[in-house]
């Protein structure tokens, strides 16, 4: 009978339990994801502009183009030469490098640049930001290409050049003659058509009374003979940074370097790698895998207040 009566009554529904939804990401307007994309377009279509007009005014002219570059400072620029035609493209065609040199240096500091070829980092250290430097580039040809452009920023006053190889000893070597921006010292098995014989002296027999704020190094790969000839300057507590190309490139002569970080750690160095647009330095324990060049900082948090305290620089119209 209780079966029956049950048949007919109405069945009761479980009710579901409701999905749990997650809360939808706060979405930008259409319209500023839209003029996102169209900055990132716009600022490729612009470097691809320049190189395009580069190349066809480069082979019209078929002449030396002066270019004028940040804060009014210029530089002679020639087809093929390829860190100047890098920054025409591109603005700084080294920009974590660069960005952090504009911003840290002062026109009371001192600038080092070890392999300066034409010169850009000098230019930027000494003419845009007004700094006294020192210049050291070992290949005639290129150095004078490098004195050049001192005087188009009328920097004779502020800048000493040093036609010049640099290791841990006085003496000489055999360097490369025609590969541009990396030129080296030959190694003991390599074969060069070119080769010129230069004369090589140590950073401690330069710099003996200067005190350097940073210092830029770029020998490809000679870079353990040059920190063997410079205690006396790395140990300076004045000098805060340095700038060192650290691509493999020792290898060709049989240099660990392992051993250059492990010296710059004992000198109270650490690596880092910096921001220009945020100006933000982030610490690296070991060197920087995403780019040619190390930054190496000793007092992180003098280097910091300098970098925020820095005035800002404009380059292909983006301030930052």
């Amino acid at each position: 009978m209780a079966s029956s009566i049950n048949a007919h009554l109405p069945r009761r529904r479980t009710p579901r339990p409701r999905p749990i939804r997650r809360p939808r990401p706060i979405r930008r307007p259409r319209s500023i994801r839209r003029r996102r994309r169209l900055t990132l377009r716009e600022r490729r279509g612009a470097c691809i502009l320049r190189f395009s007009k580069w190349q066809i005014v480069s082979r019209l002219a078929n002449c030396v183009i002066v270019y004028d570059w940040v804060n009014r400072s210029k530089c002679f620029v020639r087809t093929g030469e390829t860190g100047l035609t890098g920054n025409i493209y591109t603005g700084l065609h080294e920009l974590p490098e660069m960005g952090f040199l504009l911003h840290f240096l002062r026109d009371t500091d001192f600038f080092v640049d070890v392999g300066a070829n034409v010169g850009s980092y000098t230019i930027l250290a000494c003419s845009a930001i007004g700094a006294r430097g020192c210049a050291i580039e070992p290949v005639a040809s290129t150095y004078r290409r490098l004195v050049e452009n001192i005087r188009l920023n009328h920097m004779e006053e502020r800048v000493q050049c040093f036609n010049i190889g640099v290791g841990n000893k006085f003496g000489s070597v055999r360097f490369t003659g025609g590969l541009d921006t990396v030129n080296h010292v030959v190694a003991v098995n390599e074969y060069s058509k070119n080769t010129i014989n230069v004369e090589i002296s140590t950073l401690d027999i330069i710099l003996k009374y200067i005190n350097p704020s940073l210092i830029k190094i770029d020998v490809e790969g000679y870079e353990t003979p040059v920190f063997e000839g410079a205690s006396n300057v790395l140990r300076n507590k004045q000098l805060n940074a340095v700038i060192m190309e650290l691509n493999g490139s020792g290898d060709r002569y049989g240099y660990d370097e392992n051993l250059i970080l492990q010296m710059m750690l004992d000198l109270g160095f650490k690596t880092y790698s910096y921001d220009p647009l945020k100006r933000e330095i982030l610490e690296l324990h070991g060197k920087n895998l995403n780019s040619g060049n190390t930054l190496f900082l000793r007092d992180e948090a003098e280097v910091r207040k300098r970098l925020e305290a820095a005035p800002k620089v404009t380059v292909h119209g983006k301030t930052f």
